[in-house]
């Protein structure tokens, strides 16, 4: 049975416009602006990092579904205002903002929306709790959130998509959030606690705290910078497995030990974010596979497609080979 006969999986990078990646993942003579078009046509999601730098725009969001695979997923990452710089207090306002920003013309496309906080960000059970309550549930209630901002626009697009569930995961960097408290409130509340793979610098918890599970894995050994070896994709590969399965390692990494009753499968989607040494899409190709996902997918980690080279031909941007512009 092929995995996504069972749980959704779904394996790629956190974001793709990484000047070192170009002439590596990134073939020699692919024109920079089809980037996204080739790297979604080698992985089967992305996670875009943009948006937790500033707010992106619905055209953006609009161009982005476009120049993706019809059975493509987009995970969105919060903007840090949020999470960052007001740390959930006042943040009405910036929730709607980045509601309205226009992630929602991904429409099918759009997966998890990833809060990530910071390291110095400490539990505050009062704090977190009226956060989770005030995520939307779904694309109307988020479009009833986004409303409430100056930067909404009304469009068509969101409309067949109003009862699309949304989904929401957290990832902690504090100690302090290992703790039965944070935990009851995630599974109240149905958000995931993201497993994330820090190279031993922050907290990596197992826990499962909703429906499906969100992985972001930063280096096996060297945050950010280093690769996955044989020995540890196969580790996460067999963890992902067990996790689609409604299942839990014997060595689950947990706050609540006897929480490992096998339920029904999960869907997965999975970040490589170690970028720094070039890894992250090779990793992230391996995993897909490792689980046979790698079939269909139309592009490889590296080579240029005569498709690529004839739209590099026709749009003239460099007289040689060498095309990025």
């Amino acid at each position: 049975m092929r995995a996504s006969d069972q749980g959704n999986i779904r394996v790629g990078i956190s974001g793709w416009r990484y000047a070192p990646w170009r002439g590596s993942f990134y073939p020699k003579g692919l024109v920079q602006k089809y980037e996204l078009h080739f790297a979604s046509r080698t992985v089967n999601s992305i996670e875009i990092n943009g948006s937790f730098y500033r707010l992106q725009t619905p055209e953006s969001y609009s161009t982005w579904y476009k120049d993706t695979p019809d059975n493509f997923i987009f995970s969105v990452k919060a903007y840090r205002d949020i999470t960052h710089f007001k740390r959930l207090r006042n943040v009405d306002r910036s929730i709607a903002d980045f509601f309205a920003s226009g992630f929602l013309e991904l429409k099918d496309k759009l997966g998890p929306i990833l809060w990530q906080f910071p390291p110095t960000f400490k539990f505050d059970s009062g704090l977190f709790k009226n956060f989770l309550g005030m995520l939307p549930k779904d694309f109307s209630s988020a479009k009833t959130c986004a409303k409430e901002s100056e930067r909404y626009v009304e469009t068509d697009a969101r409309e067949d998509q109003k009862n699309k569930k949304l989904r929401h995961a957290v990832e902690i960097r504090n100690e302090s959030f290992v703790n039965d408290e944070f935990i009851h409130l995630l599974q109240d509340a149905g958000v995931a606690l993201v497993v994330a793979d820090t190279a031993g610098r922050w907290p990596q918890l197992e826990e499962i705290t909703s429906d499906f599970v969100y992985m972001r894995l930063h280096g096996d050994t060297e945050l950010y910078r280093s690769g996955y070896s044989e020995a540890a994709l196969d580790y996460w590969f067999k963890r992902i497995k067990l996790w689609r399965d409604g299942k839990q390692p014997r060595d689950a990494k947990l706050i609540l030990p006897k929480d490992r009753s096998n339920t029904e499968s999960r869907d997965i989607y999975c970040y490589f974010d170690n970028t720094d040494k070039l890894w992250a899409p090779y990793d992230a190709r391996k995993i897909l596979e490792k689980f046979d996902l790698a079939d269909n997918l139309e592009e490889t980690p590296g080579k240029i497609s005569e498709k690529y080279r004839k739209k590099s031909k026709k749009d003239g941007d460099a007289p040689d080979g060498d095309l990025f512009n």
